[in-house]
């Protein structure tokens, strides 16, 4: 982990309120326009970082103790401390939805930079990590899972979709996979809910693994029927029926 302290950037320590825990941490990205010197300068990185923080503390309408987010990753694999470790993000952390995440934001925007290299990649998975050694919990999201934003921006939140992998893998941590077993995925009928697909992933293969389980005890009766003299004929209606039943219940 490259880790940048505030004291390394000359601040003070965060007056913003403290939060010893919460359900996990939320990816954000800065919504303007973002320069592409940043890939090549890292000095602007922090330039950039500073300017952010003044940003928000001279925002008197919201009266910011701090700068918004826990930590900040850059394209060149630093981690940089905001509000730290133990302290609830947002303005003044006093919403429900500032409690109920830490926040890492990749210095990406709308435009200019938009697309987070594999060192920012890797930093925010260092930042999330040292979040959950220190309170947070398992839960990966994106700020527009919790607000009707853009934020973290298409490829921030497609990657945090695939459940936040480090670059150079193709799975998510442990604690993000579902235990996926290869059985047949039905599309996923929805129930008007505001949901991410990475949860109709979940809830499809969930029902799938059910209908799988069902389908093998079914079968496993079906022949100890046939064993107390049912036909062969007879035990493979039976077993159309139950076929029949499972997959009207799968596309209701």
């Amino acid at each position: 982990m490259k880790l940048v302290t505030r004291a390394a950037l000359g601040w003070p320590p965060s007056a913003a309120p403290l939060q010893s825990t919460t359900s996990g941490v939320k990816i954000h990205y800065e919504g303007t326009p973002v320069s592409t010197r940043l890939l090549t300068d890292h000095d602007a990185c922090i330039a950039e970082w500073k300017a952010i923080r003044a940003s928000h503390l001279a925002n008197t309408a919201e009266n910011y103790s701090d700068v918004a987010y826990n930590y900040a990753a850059c394209p060149h694999g630093y981690l940089l401390e905001g509000r730290g470790i133990g302290r609830r993000t947002g303005a003044n952390g006093n919403q429900e939805l500032n409690r109920a995440h830490y926040a890492i934001v990749g210095l990406v925007g709308s435009s200019g930079l938009t697309e987070p290299t594999d060192a920012m990649l890797h930093a925010i998975r260092d930042g999330i990590e040292l979040l959950r050694q220190n309170g947070a919990g398992p839960e990966i999201k994106g700020h527009r899972d919790g607000f009707a934003t853009a934020c973290p921006g298409g490829p921030l939140y497609a990657w945090v979709q695939r459940g936040a992998p480090r670059p150079g893998t193709t799975t998510p941590p442990p604690e993000q996979e579902d235990d996926m077993d290869p059985v047949d995925v039905w599309a996923y009928k929805g129930t008007g809910e505001t949901r991410d697909a990475y949860w109709y992933q979940r809830d499809t293969n969930t029902l799938a693994r059910q209908a799988r389980d069902e389908t093998r005890a079914l079968a496993a009766r079906v022949d100890d029927l046939e064993t107390t003299g049912l036909t062969a004929a007879q035990a493979e209606q039976i077993a159309e029926l139950v076929a029949d039943k499972l997959a009207a219940r799968l596309t209701d």
